[in-house]
């Protein structure tokens, strides 16, 4: 599989996982999580999807500090709803970094290693998404606002456009993934992590 190389240069995102110990996946529960992995399941890169890695890896990072994070004891909370522009995309990324789920996902074994009831979409929140720790009640807050620096839809206008010629139409994917990696180059400005 031929992929940008940006994609093995991005950080991982390292998670604790009791599930996949309990059922001997991995032997200490560590599950280590890549942005190619991420988009294998999505079927695609990009802002969206980048977007979602991003606010997952700095939001996790904040809400655990020096922890790993606890795949399967996060609670993930959208403003938006499900319907809401590419916001399910958002959703599905967030669900399989951290395990959570609306109803649909594993109910557990015993009283254990619930997934259920815990992603959530139309929350009353100010930021794009909100992230607490089930074992302790912490919060963070992230915010995501890829235009700052890129602008998605000039360059989707370079393939569907009336100006759009048979080269730029050419080019038009090498252009999407350097879109995607200049929001990854600048993850601190596209990213702000709060309570605000």
């Amino acid at each position: 599989m031929n992929y940008p190389e940006f994609f093995d240069r991005t950080e991982h995102i390292i998670l604790k996982d009791e599930l996949s110990k309990f059922l001997g996946t991995t032997d200490d529960g560590i599950v280590d999580i890549s942005y190619l992995e991420v988009t294998k399941m999505a079927g695609h890169s990009c802002a969206t999807v980048g977007g979602a890695y991003l606010m997952a890896l700095k939001g996790l990072k904040a809400l655990f500090g020096n922890e790993i994070p606890k795949r399967g004891e996060i609670k993930v909370e959208i403003r938006e709803s499900l319907t809401d522009g590419n916001t399910g995309v958002v959703g599905t990324v967030l669900s399989n970094i951290t395990g959570a789920t609306t109803d649909f996902g594993f109910g557990g074994l015993q009283g254990m290693f619930n997934r259920r009831g815990l992603l959530f979409y139309g929350a009353d929140i100010d930021s794009n998404i909100r992230f607490t720790r089930l074992d302790t009640g912490k919060s963070v807050e992230v915010r995501y606002n890829p235009h700052k620096i890129v602008q998605p839809k000039e360059i989707i206008m370079s393939y569907f456009g009336p100006n759009a010629t048979e080269e730029s139409k050419k080019e038009f994917p090498k252009r999407w993934q350097e879109m995607v990696k200049t929001i990854f180059d600048n993850a601190d400005t596209v990213i702000e992590v709060g309570p605000f």
